[in-house]
């Protein structure tokens, strides 16, 4: 098959490789659609190391073939791979905490990835999840790491509600989403970013209001907008900048949502006013995937169009390109997000 294989530091190359092979308990998926995600970026500019050559975690596509222990999954169905994976027997997942699994089989990490045409999915009971005939696979994918891991953040974390305000720092693919499904719950939106074109992007997503950070100072716009401050603060980058001005955004009692990992310059660590977020009763709640369960509150929402994760893909792009979007995404130059579906 053809694979993207990442081979040094800022170095994919496509080629050919063995097709992958599945045990008993596992499903092969011949991949349809597999989404351009900014964790792939961190693996590409070396701020982890990837475990696996061919990385590709947001992936849709058909079943080509299952083990005999598979019950639930035939050739043929439509599905999508959960980014959270998960063995289904640890503690975490018995209480319905797939995403927090101590195996953590993340397609891209603990197995080769989308941005293969073929991927053996481990225990694929678990980790395999049917999508609705309504769901493109286009848009299967663009749900990805991205939007699920958003639809937890937004609904189970911080539990966004009708009439509250949510600032959005960073209108790239986590951020988009966010404000879609924010806004979806009945929320009022405004996103924060330094690229007018993403601004604009987050309009179409449901943001009443953005801010340009470059030209304003997005804090006290937020403040004025709000009257004293957002409700519901989400840093989707991982910048120190984004993460202290997101919280400065809130008023008292306010939630922040950090779902953007750090980037080499943090190495994992930014300095929070911890002070102010006591004095303030700000909450600091974080985010990382999404239960497999939860699944089924999601996609019937995308496909009754209530959920829009279509609206912010850019284009459709090939094996090729994703180099030259990972480039975008070091200049924070990209608008929308990029769904692999060409694999040559």
């Amino acid at each position: 098959m053809k694979a993207l294989v990442l081979e040094d530091i800022k170095k994919c190359v496509v080629k050919e490789v063995p097709d992958p092979t599945i045990d008993d308990d596992g499903v092969l998926v011949h991949v349809k659609a597999n989404g351009v995600c900014r964790s792939d970026w961190h693996f590409w500019v070396g701020d982890m190391s990837a475990p696996t050559p061919i990385m590709g975690h947001e992936f849709s596509g058909i079943v080509e073939e299952v083990g005999k222990n598979v019950r639930n999954f035939k050739k043929g169905d439509r599905v999508i791979i959960p980014f959270s994976g998960s063995d289904g027997t640890c503690p975490h997942c018995l209480k319905g905490n797939s995403h927090l699994c101590d195996s953590f089989l993340v397609p891209g990490l603990a197995y080769s990835g989308g941005y293969g045409e073929y991927v053996a999915v481990p225990r694929g009971e678990f980790n395999t999840i049917h999508i609705p005939e309504e769901v493109s696979f286009r848009d299967a994918a663009a749900l990805g790491c991205r939007f699920m891991t958003a639809f937890h953040g937004i609904n189970d974390r911080v539990k966004v509600q009708t009439g509250e305000w949510v600032a959005v720092y960073g209108c790239g693919g986590v951020g988009l989403s966010a404000i879609n499904i924010a806004t979806a719950m009945g929320a009022n939106v405004i996103g924060v970013d330094i690229n007018d074109e993403n601004l604009q992007l987050a309009k179409q997503m449901g943001a009443i209001y953005t801010i340009n950070s470059k030209n304003t100072n997005p804090v006290e716009a937020v403040k004025d907008l709000t009257n004293g401050g957002a409700d519901v603060s989400v840093d989707a980058l991982g910048i120190t900048e984004t993460c202290i001005n997101a919280i400065h955004s809130l008023a008292k009692s306010g939630r922040h949502l950090q779902i953007g990992v750090t980037t080499k310059k943090e190495a994992g660590f930014i300095s929070l006013p911890v002070d102010h977020m006591v004095m303030n009763e700000i909450q600091f709640v974080t985010t990382l995937g999404m239960p497999a369960h939860r699944f089924n509150a999601m996609l019937p929402l995308v496909a009754q169009g209530r959920l829009t994760p279509g609206k912010m893909v850019n284009r459709e792009i090939s094996l090729s390109e994703v180099n030259s979007i990972f480039e975008g995404m070091s200049n924070f130059t990209n608008t929308g997000t990029f769904v692999v579906t060409k694999y040559e």
